[in-house]
């Protein structure tokens, strides 16, 4: 989207008072007569906000600045006309579940491509027989591998050195591609050749195209915090919005899966790194180091599942911090001449990052030091403050928000912060030591709380109440011009409450009843003996369902019935489904009837002859019950007040329960 003149003034504006701010933080309010711990608290803190601006400044700049390459072409008269290329699709697994990894595989082999030219196989580093089985039912290829020490790199390399297509994509084995994966990648590639052969003095090779992580799940966040309908999956912003805006200027970030490469570019960096946790990560900036360009689509062509408790999540973020930090010192990010000095920017970006969470337990201590032990980090005055820092925070902020999506704005952005800072901020540090850690372990994706996950609440209850006690203390007694003076610590204090509270509340978690994900699909049907039914949602295992007759009988919970789903013609076309698969039967138990007007609630279990096209109806689509955009009309506190009556009436529940146990003991 093209900005305007008067929108890239302001920016520029954003950026030149918040560095004037700065210079005069350095020059003017550094305590340098105080004690040597206060002063390098006080130095550490500036440092802090430096990089937090220059990041600030790196995302501002990337979007006033044109796109590198215009992508936008008719893809599907691309792939119908041009000459196709073959396509090697890897599915690495490492241990995980047959069920898990029977999606994906279901998922690969509905993608609309010819069939002469795809070749699926699942990669397998356990060498496990049920495994084989797997590829054998799907007729898809397997390779095996033994004694790998070079955990996923290895399992792709090993199976790289046997195929020999042009292109290649991977996808984890939770990932599950979409119909149209590759008529909306591939097309980039003949583009990108054509252009090449017409013009090679003038064409950047393109070495892979991102699509974006997408998740049919709630994430903690939005599940922990009651938010499921208000804000997007966590990682969409980077996903859909910062990842996309590099790969306009041809330095995507490979993010891990989903992304179809150039074997050509892959080869000629020596394959996947073995010498990282973030294989992904280094491999993209190889590629691009080489000569290659990479871009980012903006829509998710697959989607997976994500962590679902405290523990999993921790130990990714924690892996991929170690990893990101790691393979940084692999490139020489900031020394190394190859590298061009867009890319530069966006690694280094990439790398401060990580930094962040240690950036935000300073912002966090700072206020709390002066307000409860009197601690002056920053020598200067209300007024001079005001002066020099108001209208330089202020701006750059709205333009921060001006200039982003609405997938997601700043306060998400800070709450995600605090809440990783107490866990992520030392692995970063080891790792910036070169303490390593080389072992390798594959996320966790099942939940499995139990009753140590209220460990990890620990760190943000013990701030949240140092936080309370600050904010009480700095205020009490003061009046009138007091009170003034004290507006921007007490003001500082209370942005670290909420996001503390949100901490809080995403670290006691919420208890998890399905097991399954329902996605909402309203396909026709027929129940044997009942009649004409519609489907209000579906998932691997069950279905609620609308009995279109009003005089139907009334269903039973525990009743067994038999029924099949009747895919219309257009869906068949549209979705690539199989000829067999226009009608797929399954057997149903009724579980409760949901209201009066026939809508029930059902397990099912599909025949095996239809269970290809069950998993395919089910997962061949965005779950639209999962938000892209975050709901701009909830404020803070309005998510705040909810999760507080919420939390409230389950304490008031389990109160209420444990004094009617007393009363009939």
């Amino acid at each position: 989207m093209a900005i305007s003149r008067w929108k890239k003034f302001l920016y520029c504006l954003a950026i030149i008072l918040s560095a004037i701010y700065l210079i005069w933080r350095l020059g003017w309010t550094i305590p340098w007569e105080q004690s040597f711990w206060v002063l390098l608290y006080a130095i550490i803190l500036w440092i802090c906000e430096v990089i937090s601006n220059l990041t600030a400044y790196i995302t501002i700049i990337f979007r006033m600045l044109p796109p590198k390459k215009n992508w936008q072409m008719d893809l599907h008269h691309v792939l119908d006309t041009w000459q196709v290329p073959d396509v090697d699709v890897l599915i690495a697994t490492h241990n995980e579940d047959r069920e898990l990894l029977e999606k994906t595989v279901n998922g690969a082999t509905y993608m609309n491509y010819p069939k002469d030219k795809l070749h699926i196989y699942i990669c397998d580093d356990g060498n496990r027989p049920e495994i084989k089985d797997l590829a054998d039912q799907y007729g898809v290829g397997y390779i095996g591998l033994e004694n790998n020490h070079e955990a996923k790199s290895g399992n792709l390399n090993h199976a790289l050195s046997q195929l020999t297509s042009p292109l290649f994509v991977d996808f984890d084995s939770d990932m599950i591609p979409y119909t149209n994966f590759l008529q909306e990648t591939v097309p980039y590639f003949q583009q990108n050749w054509l252009d090449y052969q017409n013009d090679p003095d003038h064409t950047q090779p393109l070495g892979y195209v991102q699509t974006p992580q997408s998740f049919y799940e709630n994430d903690i966040f939005q599940y922990n915090l009651f938010s499921e309908r208000i804000v997007a999956n966590e990682q969409d912003f980077f996903s859909r919005d910062v990842n996309v805006l590099y790969g306009q200027h041809g330095y995507t970030i490979f993010t891990g899966s989903n992304a179809l490469f150039l074997r050509q570019a892959v080869d000629k960096v020596g394959g996947f790194p073995t010498k990282t946790l973030t294989e992904d990560f280094e491999l993209g900036a190889r590629v691009n180091i080489a000569g290659y360009s990479s871009f980012s689509t903006t829509e998710p062509q697959s989607a997976g599942t994500t962590p679902l408790d405290l523990k999993g999540v921790i130990k990714q973020r924690s892996r991929w911090a170690r990893g990101v930090i790691q393979s940084c010192r692999n490139l020489h990010i900031f020394l190394n001449p190859k590298i061009a000095w867009t890319h530069k920017a966006i690694l280094a970006n990439t790398y401060f990052y990580w930094w962040s969470f240690f950036r935000r337990l300073i912002y966090i201590a700072a206020p709390i030091l002066f307000a409860v032990w009197k601690i002056q980090v920053i020598d200067t005055n209300f007024w001079l403050l005001i002066l020099m820092w108001a209208p330089g925070y202020a701006l750059l902020h709205i333009v921060l928000g001006d200039s982003s999506s609405r997938i997601r704005n700043e306060r998400w952005g800070e709450v995600q912060e605090t809440f990783f800072a107490p866990y992520l901020f030392l692995p970063v540090i080891m790792q910036t030591l070169h303490i390593k850690k080389h072992s390798f372990h594959v996320t966790q994706k099942s939940y499995q709380r139990n009753w140590l996950d209220r460990v990890y609440l620990l760190p943000h209850l013990a701030m949240w109440l140092l936080t309370t006690y600050a904010i009480i203390k700095f205020n009490y007694g003061k009046w009138g011009a007091e009170i003034l003076y004290g507006a921007v610590i007490t003001s500082w204090l209370l942005m670290h409450w909420i996001n503390l509270s949100f901490a809080v509340f995403i670290a006691m978690g919420r208890q998890v009843f399905r097991q399954q994900t329902r996605f909402l699909r309203i396909i026709a049907g027929t129940i044997k003996g009942v009649g004409e039914m519609e489907t209000i949602d579906i998932s691997d295992t069950g279905l609620s369902f609308q009995l279109r007759d009003k005089n139907a009988p009334v269903l039973s919970a525990g009743e067994k019935l038999t029924g099949k789903l009747l895919l219309s013609d257009e869906l068949i076309k549209e979705r690539n489904f199989r000829p067999q698969d226009q009608t797929l039967e399954f057997d149903l138990t009724i579980v409760r009837k949901i209201d009066d007007q026939g809508r029930y609630a059902a397990t099912a279990t599909p025949a095996d002859s239809s269970l290809p096209g069950w998993l395919h109806l089910v997962y061949d689509q965005h779950n639209q019950a999962v938000p892209k955009e975050y709901d701009r009309w909830m404020t803070p506190f309005d998510i705040l007040g909810m999760n507080a009556r919420k939390r409230l009436e389950k304490i008031e529940w389990h109160l209420r329960r444990r004094f009617t146990r007393q009363r009939e003991g």
